[in-house]
């Protein structure tokens, strides 16, 4: 089963989604696609793996991490299917991140890897956009690249777990305008979902709707505001994002 949030009529209200993004209500009525503002469909911390895929390390000219690399994303960063994400102006290079997110289903500590799958609650997509010109080094890598308003869409929904055979066997794709940019298989993960649950579990307590975006493969493009990009991963879904200009953002608020 597919489980999204969605604002409809002002009111937030989870619901469920079939194959062709039909939305059921809770009374059992039905929306389309279009009718609804698409919101994350968990709530909670957000783990981002960097260099999690090796061909992506050496594409960025770095060595595979003996650990991972892990940082928090803020909700400020966070936003649904078919919003769109803010190109900040004077950047010279944003490119997406198609991304595997595992969701938390029940309070883990100290969860070893053997048991660790058993406390996903189930698996989404994201986009973890990054503005790359303030890449530095291992060690101050993200805040700037990775922390800003809009840049990581995320779902449209959660795919439960037991709906997935092998999370680890998925082919990636991005699309941008409709031409294929980037396609990977998380098969080539370093660090897998298990790995990931006992590493974070054994010194830090993960709550029912923490998220855990597990990298992306080679493959990365600048994108420009008016371009719309699709992220798509095998037997979880399509999540699309439009990009638009700082000053149309600004516009926008107004």
């Amino acid at each position: 089963m597919k489980h999204a949030r969605i604002r409809h009529q002002g009111q937030i209200v989870n619901v469920t989604v079939d194959d062709h993004l039909q939305i059921t209500l809770p009374d059992g009525s039905t929306l389309d696609e279009y009718d609804v503002e698409w919101l994350p469909p968990a709530q909670g911390t957000v783990f981002a793996l960097g260099l999690n895929y090796a061909d992506h390390a050496s594409e960025l000219e770095f060595k595979a991490p003996e650990e991972p690399l892990v940082f928090l994303k803020g909700p400020n960063t966070l936003t649904g299917h078919r919003q769109v994400s803010v190109r900040p102006a004077g950047v010279d290079y944003m490119h997406y991140e198609a991304e595997l997110v595992a969701v938390i289903g029940k309070t883990a500590r100290n969860v070893s890897r053997e048991q660790a799958m058993e406390y996903v609650a189930g698996y989404t997509l994201c986009n973890d956009y990054a503005i790359r010109d303030y890449l530095e080094n291992y060690y101050r890598p993200n805040l700037r690249v990775k922390s800003r308003d809009t840049l990581t869409p995320i779902g449209p929904y959660i795919v439960d777990r037991d709906d997935v055979n092998d999370p680890h066997n998925l082919t990636l794709s991005t699309y941008v305008n409709g031409e294929l940019r980037q396609r990977g298989t998380t098969a080539d993960m370093i660090f897998d979902i298990p790995f990931l649950i006992a590493y974070l579990s054994e010194f830090m307590t993960l709550h029912p709707g923490d998220m855990i975006a597990t990298g992306t493969p080679k493959g990365l493009a600048d994108v420009q505001p008016g371009d719309e990009v699709v992220v798509e991963i095998e037997g979880i879904g399509r999540l699309v994002n439009h990009i638009i200009s700082e000053k149309e953002y600004e516009e926008s608020l107004r």
